[in-house]
C-alpha cells in the first residue's frame, strides 16, 4: 500500500511537473550580454524553481526595445527592464501597467530612490562617478571633489560617455551652483572641461577597453563596470567625490496587456527579496533597492555600494527621472553640438 502510494505521488508530480513546463514562457525584455545573464542567474531560474514557468528574454539596446514596443500591435514581453528615466517614457507611452504594489513582496523594504513611479520600480541601483587609474595620472591628483576633473593636468586623459551626458551635465550644474532642473547654468562649466576630453565611449566594452589600454585613464564610468574590470586585474580605483556620485537605477515594469500578470508579480517579488538582492549585490557590485538584503562586510565598503540610509541620502546626486527622460534628447543634442564636436 506504501509502495502504491510512493508511486501514485511520483506520477503526480511528474504530471504537474510536465504541465508546468508545457505553459508558455514568461517574456522577459532586458539589455543583453551579462545583463541578461544576471537577471537570468539570480531570478528567472529561480522564478523557475518556484513556479515550473520557463522564462525567454528578449535583448537590445535601451532605446531599441523602447521604440521597438511603441510600435507593435501587442506586447512582445511581459516584463520589461529598462533605465529608470527611460521607464517614463514607457508610462508616457501607455506601455506599463500600473502597479498593484500590494501583491509585490518585501515592497515595504523598498528604499525610497527606487520607489520610481506607479508604473515601475528599480531593480538594483549604482553610481557613475570618477574612476581612475592611479598608475596612469599624476599621484596629487586624488578626485576628492569632481573639480578635479578640471584639473590641467588631465589635459587629453578623460572618456564619458556619449549616449547619455547626463551625469556630467548635473555635475557641471552642481559645481555651478545649480542643479539637472537649471543645468543651463552648468554649461560654461562644461565647457571649460572640453580639452580634458580624450574620447567619448560608445557602450561598456568600448569604455573598459579605453580604460584598460589607458587611452583615457580617467574616466565618468559606471560602478559596477570599474568592479568588473578590477576583478580582471585591471588596477582602476573608484572615487566617492564630496558631492556624490550619480546615481542610477535599474528598474522593471508589467508590460501593458501581457496575460501573465500573476505570473509578472512572481517575478517581481523574487527580484526584490533580500537574499536576490544579496546575489546581485554580490554579482555586480551594484546597490540593493531593499533595506534588509544581507550585504558582506566587504561589498558594503566599496564606493557607490549603499546599504544604509544616510549612505543614499548623502552619497548620491539625483537627477529626477522624469525630467531626465524629457530632457535626455535635448542634452544629448547640447553635449554632441557643444562638448564633442
Amino acid at each position: 500500500m506504501i509502495q502504491k502510494y510512493m508511486t501514485a505521488g511520483v506520477l503526480a508530480g511528474a504530471l504537474f511537473s510536465s504541465v508546468a513546463w508545457a505553459q508558455e514562457p514568461l517574456v522577459v525584455s532586458t539589455w543583453g550580454g551579462s545583463f541578461r545573464d544576471l537577471i537570468d542567474e539570480n531570478i528567472g531560474k529561480q522564478f523557475t524553481r518556484e513556479t515550473g514557468v520557463p522564462v525567454e528574454y528578449i535583448t537590445g539596446g535601451t532605446i531599441d526595445r523602447l521604440n521597438k514596443a511603441k510600435l507593435a500591435s501587442k506586447p512582445e514581453s511581459d516584463i520589461t527592464f529598462t533605465t529608470s528615466h527611460i521607464g517614463w517614457l514607457y508610462a508616457d507611452a501607455d506601455l506599463f501597467e500600473p502597479l498593484d504594489t500590494s501583491k509585490i513582496a518585501n515592497y515595504d523594504h523598498l528604499v525610497e530612490q527606487a520607489r520610481i513611479s506607479p508604473y515601475h520600480l528599480g531593480s538594483w541601483a549604482y553610481v557613475y562617478t570618477i574612476g581612475y587609474r592611479p598608475d596612469l595620472v599624476p599621484d596629487d591628483v586624488t578626485f576628492s571633489s569632481w573639480e578635479d576633473l578640471w584639473s590641467p593636468a588631465l589635459k587629453g586623459k578623460i572618456a564619458s560617455p556619449d549616449f547619455d551626458p547626463s551625469h556630467i551635465i548635473a555635475v557641471s550644474a552642481k559645481l555651478s551652483g545649480a542643479d539637472a532642473a537649471d543645468w543651463e547654468k552648468g554649461q560654461e562649466k562644461l565647457k571649460a572641461l572640453k580639452p580634458n576630453f580624450k574620447a567619448f565611449y560608445t557602450n561598456d566594452a568600448n569604455s573598459q577597453q579605453l580604460i584598460a589600454s589607458g587611452e583615457t585613464p580617467v574616466q565618468v564610468l559606471l560602478s559596477m563596470n570599474a568592479y568588473h574590470m578590477i576583478n580582471q586585474g585591471v588596477p582602476i580605483k573608484v572615487a566617492m567625490p564630496k558631492e556624490g556620485a550619480v546615481l542610477g537605477v535599474d528598474a522593471m515594469g508589467i508590460m501593458k496587456g501581457s496575460d501573465k500578470e500573476d505570473l509578472a508579480y512572481k517575478f517581481m517579488s523574487i527580484a526584490l527579496s533580500p537574499e536576490v538582492q544579496a546575489k546581485i549585490v554580490a554579482a555586480k557590485k551594484a546597490s540593493p533597492v531593499v533595506d534588509n538584503a544581507q550585504v558582506s562586510a566587504e561589498d558594503a565598503a566599496l564606493p557607490g555600494v549603499f546599504t544604509t540610509k544616510d549612505q543614499w541620502d548623502t552619497q548620491t546626486i539625483v537627477i529626477d527621472n522624469k525630467l531626465r527622460a524629457e530632457k535626455t534628447a535635448e542634452w544629448r543634442k547640447w553635449f554632441t553640438e557643444n562638448i564633442m564636436n
